[in-house]
């Protein structure tokens, strides 16, 4: 196997289409889980709107749940560094609610 080949390998492209370019706007996340996968449902909560609606879900094995959390966490360290720490107001252990909702529904 020569040099361009070992560079090459473990490596794959990722498309990423222009209907979803522009990405969606979540301010709101429910995470529910089974012994077999977690499940992230992602929301658009606004202030005066009595309900919210999930925009996208997503279905994870728990390792990849796993190792979302950690590339999250190196992802938020390296923010940190470079732009401060992130506050989040008002905000009691375990409350991550950006709005006073209760139960969410998906």
């Amino acid at each position: 196997m020569n040099e361009n080949e070992n560079n090459q390998q473990g490596q794959f492209q990722i498309e990423l289409p222009q209907d979803r370019a522009q990405g969606e706007y979540a301010n709101f996340a429910i995470i529910t889980h089974s012994s077999s996968d977690f499940v992230l449902d992602f929301a658009r909560v606004l202030p005066g709107v009595p309900k919210a609606q999930v925009r996208s879900r997503v279905i994870l094995a728990p390792e990849h749940a796993k190792r979302l959390l950690m590339a999250l966490q190196e992802n938020i360290v390296r923010y940190e560094k470079e732009f401060g720490q992130i506050r989040i107001p008002n905000q009691e252990p375990r409350t991550i609610a950006p709005f006073n909702v209760g139960k969410g529904e998906a």
